[in-house]
């Protein structure tokens, strides 16, 4: 048995010993501080303890660590070198589920966070000093400019003077060594000579309201150029000196060095926007840029969107494992940056094994093509990985609008969306985005999340679709047909919802109460009709027929409603069941066992296997209505129609069947399928879906002795 401590795990008097020793010598290195060694003490073993339990906290808690980080600045341990050590330190401790990174992060988001509060606190204070200076400054200027001079070349911060003509006219010694020049550099230019590409929008129309009066200072962060090309980060604040009588006369600049930290934020900034397997901008970074188009688009403004997803890549990671599985990853991030970012075009990953490229100032559906089509061609080559050669495809879903015609997660979404549709149509393609298929999708995923609840908000009702015998004209047997009042849809029918309630499990429960509502919505007519009543149909979906607790269910619901089993048929499909051995036999024998009978619906849609039709226990069989409706089509051979329809019915009869022509349009239909002795139809000739009422006031008006009813 191996005694090696699991990942994660801090055995006793080890691994905590070892972290605190590590902890201690690393503050203890001189970062340019003295510290007592007592207070020294006390703050090795706070932060230690902090760190120590958000390494072992379940669930994790960042506080802890962010905490600790802050801790360290308020002891003036501010060095960017300590922090990249402490971080270093951090990662190599072994941590159970991955909590390394989140760990650091916080570690450091507390570290910077603490030092932006302090720098901001300092410079506030560099701000009363400097307000001061300025006030002190005219006194000085007034009074005695010897000891304006003293103030201003001793400052040790940056100073320089200018008049408001933007001329400068003294430069202290700090702003000399700030800037690499002499005064000989400085004095005369223009401070209109000082921009930078990466000025800060604003900053030179407040520069004009102040030296015009309209303002007495302003301070922000501002890059400059130093002497030698350098680029400088400076925390800079400019004061307005009036005259005697109040006009503007000189401006004071101030400018503390501030490049170390921006650097280090800049750091932080691309670890928070760029993903750190691949190196490509991230999901946020994508989306704070794609949301920049949105803000104050140009009417023509277009963009495109490649939503890219690699095909087959779980095989790669179940195969092969996953750091072969990160090695891919990161094979296809470079080539399709080395393949697009040189056509302008920003390529993220969000996740996963899922990319986006986004085309800015896109010039059309062409350019939207030609970018996927780039993609497919990119990973088209096999990538060599150690021993390996791993074969790479992608599905592309390509969207191509303009700005003004959607939004950014309407956009994405529709993206991903197409994306599917590719995969779909068989992977390694692309395939481009159509409106109508993604209203589609868009319709399903809306049934989709609202179905859950809907059956609690009694938003399904039940329509009755009539069936008569052939040979009397008499109303044999209504079908129930479920329905969706959606509030934002309208009225749906099964077609439109019965399959994603099959997809999502769905169709259980609602399957459950369609069967509760027709058999007592039948056992009612029964009460009030007796013998009139007609016998009920309801539709079985696979998923349902294929359960064992259906026979349980609809037994307890026939006890419930109270009727009589032999006055129930259930409905299955061909697809059902799929050969003698199929599980679903047993379901159906149970049902069969209950009393109630079984037909197979939209007969010669499915496999159509006579011998499994010999094996089910079904005593009616349905023609799809896809029989008798094609018959009048044009080029159709009609006669030779009819005689397959005749063949179907002569078949079932010698099988024992009950046969029901589905889709009857027109009493011709009726008359021949009379003949041809078919038993029972149904169709808009006899009657479309209708409420319960209207199947009651038929009962009742029954005609008698009709050979076939119009209807």
């Amino acid at each position: 048995m191996s005694t090696t401590p699991e990942r994660g795990t801090t055995p006793e008097g080890s691994g905590a010993e070892r972290f605190h020793e590590d902890w201690a010598r690393l503050l203890s290195t001189d970062h340019g501080i003295a510290v007592h060694p007592d207070l020294l003490n006390r703050l090795v073993a706070r932060t230690a303890a902090l760190l120590r339990r958000a390494q072992e906290e379940h669930p994790f808690v960042p506080r802890l660590a962010t905490q600790a980080g802050a801790e360290l600045v308020d002891a003036h341990f501010t060095d960017p070198v300590l922090l990249a050590r402490a971080v270093e330190l951090l990662q190599a401790q072994p941590l159970a589920d991955d909590r390394g990174p989140a760990l650091t992060g916080a570690f450091a988001a507390g570290w910077a966070a603490a030092l932006r509060e302090r720098t901001l606190r300092e410079q506030e204070a560099i701000r009363t000093a400097a307000d001061a200076a300025r006030k002190e400054a005219e006194r000085a200027l007034r009074a005695s400019e010897a000891r304006f001079r003293a103030l201003f070349e001793s400052a040790a911060i940056g100073i320089g003077i200018g008049d408001t003509d933007g001329n400068i006219m003294a430069v202290n010694k700090a702003l000399q060594e700030l800037f690499g020049a002499g005064p000989a550099d400085m004095i005369g230019r223009r401070v209109g000579d000082l921009v930078h590409p990466e000025d800060a929008p604003g900053v030179w129309e407040a520069y004009e309201e102040l030296i015009s009066g309209k303002r007495e200072y302003f301070q922000l962060d501002k890059p400059y150029y130093r002497q030698d090309g350098e680029v400088i980060w400076t925390h800079l604040t400019v004061s307005l000196i009036r005259d005697d009588d109040g006009s503007p006369q000189y401006q004071v600049a101030m400018l503390e060095d501030v490049t170390d930290r921006y650097r280090l934020q800049e750091r932080l900034r691309h670890q928070a926007t760029h993903d750190p397997l691949t190196g490509l901008p991230n999901r946020a970074a994508f989306f704070e840029r794609l949301e920049k188009l949105f803000e104050e688009p140009e009417p023509g403004d277009r963009f495109g969107l490649c939503y890219v997803d690699l095909d087959g890549f779980k095989v790669v990671n179940d195969s092969l494992g996953h750091d072969m599985g990160d090695q891919l990853l990161a094979a296809v991030a470079a080539r399709l940056k080395a393949a697009l970012t040189p056509l302008g075009h920003l390529v993220a990953r969000l996740g996963g094994d899922e990319f986006v490229v986004l085309l800015e100032r896109c010039r059309g559906e062409q350019e939207a093509v030609a970018a996927a089509k780039t993609v497919l061609k990119a990973l088209a080559g096999p990538v060599l990985i150690g021993d390996h050669k791993l074969a790479v495809g992608a599905s592309v879903g390509v969207l191509e609008r303009r700005v003004s015609t959607t939004t950014p997660g309407a956009a994405v979404r529709a993206a991903d969306l197409t994306l599917y549709r590719a995969k779909e149509a068989g992977r390694g393609r692309w395939t481009l985005f159509d409106p109508k298929e993604n209203a589609r999708a868009v319709s399903r995923y809306a049934v989709s999340v609202r179905m859950p609840a809907a059956l609690d908000r009694g938003e399904f009702f039940i329509d009755y679709q009539p069936l008569y015998r052939l040979a009397d004209g008499r109303l044999a047997a209504v079908e129930a047909l479920v329905r969706w009042r959606h509030p934002q849809l309208g009225v749906l029918g099964p077609d439109e919802f019965v399959t994603t309630a099959e997809e999502t499990g769905l169709i259980m429960p609602l399957g459950r109460w369609v069967l509760e509502q027709a058999c007592g919505q039948a056992a009612d007519w029964i009460k009030r009709f007796g013998d009139a009543a007609p016998q009920l149909n309801v539709n079985l979906a696979v998923r349902q027929a294929r359960s064992a607790a259906l026979v349980t269910d609809l037994g307890r619901i026939l006890d419930g409603t109270g009727l009589d089993p032999a006055r129930l048929q259930l409905e299955i499909t061909e697809s059902t069941v799929v050969g003698p051995e199929d599980e679903a036999l047993r379901t159906l024998h149970g049902l069969v066992d209950l009393g109630v009978s079984l037909a197979v619906d939209d007969f010669g849609t499915g496999w159509s296997n006579l011998a499994y039709l010999r094996d089910l226990p079904v005593s009616g069989l349905k023609i799809a209505g896809s029989f008798v409706g094609d018959l009048h089509e044009p080029g159709k051979d009609e006669s030779t129609g009819w005689r397959i329809v005749s063949g179907l019915v002569s078949m079932a009869h010698t099988l024992g069947l009950t046969v029901t022509a589905e889709g009857v349009e027109t009493l011709r239909d009726a008359e021949r399928l009379r003949t041809m002795g078919c038993d029972w139809a149904q169709g808009w000739h006899f009657g479309r879906p209708v409420r319960p009422a209207e199947i009651a006031r038929r009962i009742v008006e029954e005609p008698k002795g009709r050979p076939v009813r119009e209807g």
